[in-house]
């Protein structure tokens, strides 16, 4: 039988091989919060990689569902460390499961995919697969605070999305996903054959420019909220955001490479940015 500890030690792995960014974000929180995100960010990744990475991703996209529908009724055998640790924080903090269907609504989005039209589509995906996120964490790193601080929590996903989605467009790309609105793609003149043959031209600099600063707007929207937060958690909270925001000047760094490179912030780059935050 797995312990607490060890549930929660399991947790803590899963966010460290996966997210360097909201490991080294979040590592300042006191104790309990800290493991806490730690089984929040768990649940989010084994959504995420049923859907990236399993061999039937609809079958067992289905099945994690129906094991949250029976872990919410209490009705389900916690055997995995994942679901001992979530059952601990459901416990400890006021939660708030809307978001927690409201993400597994997202990964069904990437599985039944539709065409992204408008900015309202980009903004409906973007809440559903990184805004729910912020929601989940708020009454953990913020309670008691959680209505004066979701909209800005909403906005924060939208534009660490956004980001994610202008530096993965390469990537995206090749498992045939595409989140660029197709409005913004003709209002700049770029075309989808023009994306396949991977064109970096004006035209896409113009069109990644225009979601970028939607992201810009969003950034600076979410940080007005953030003396709202508790003192423990405004360095993780402003940490995260601005390493993701970071993202931004790389890529233009790098010539708006996004299809046959990576773009990241450094360990360096985001050692500084916590320290700057200090």
């Amino acid at each position: 039988m797995t312990d607490l500890n060890q549930a929660y030690d399991h947790c803590r792995e899963v966010i460290e091989k996966h997210s360097k960014t909201f490991s080294k974000a979040f590592a300042m929180l006191p104790k309990q919060q800290k493991r806490a995100v730690w089984a929040i960010y768990a649940f989010c990744r084994r959504v995420d990689d049923i859907v990236d990475e399993g061999i039937n991703p609809k079958t067992e996209l289905e099945s994690f569902s129906q094991q949250f529908d029976h872990f919410m009724e209490g009705k389900l055998e916690l055997k995995d460390p994942s679901w001992i640790a979530l059952d601990d924080v459901f416990r400890h903090f006021s939660i708030d499961p809307e978001p927690y269907y409201d993400m597994i609504k997202g990964q069904r989005m990437d599985l039944y995919p539709t065409t992204i039209r408008t900015k309202e589509d980009l903004l409906d995906y973007c809440y559903h697969v990184a805004s729910t996120v912020g929601l989940m964490l708020l009454p953990v790193i913020a309670p008691g605070k959680v209505a004066a601080l979701r909209q800005g929590a909403i906005e924060l996903g939208y534009a660490m999305q956004i980001t994610n989605i202008l530096r993965d467009i390469g990537e995206d790309m090749e498992i045939d996903r595409i989140y660029l609105p197709q409005e913004v793609m003709d209002q700049h003149g770029y075309t989808f054959f023009d994306l396949k043959k991977k064109k970096v031209n004006q035209a896409f600099i113009s069109m990644w420019e225009d979601l970028a600063a939607d992201a810009e707007a969003y950034y600076d929207k979410a940080m007005k909220t953030l003396p709202d937060y508790p003192l423990y958690s405004r360095t993780p909270v402003g940490g995260a955001a601005k390493m993701y925001r970071a993202i931004l000047p790389t890529v233009r760094k790098n010539g708006y490479q996004v299809f046959n490179h990576r773009n990241y912030v450094s360990d360096q780059e985001k050692k500084q940015i916590i320290a700057d935050m200090q």
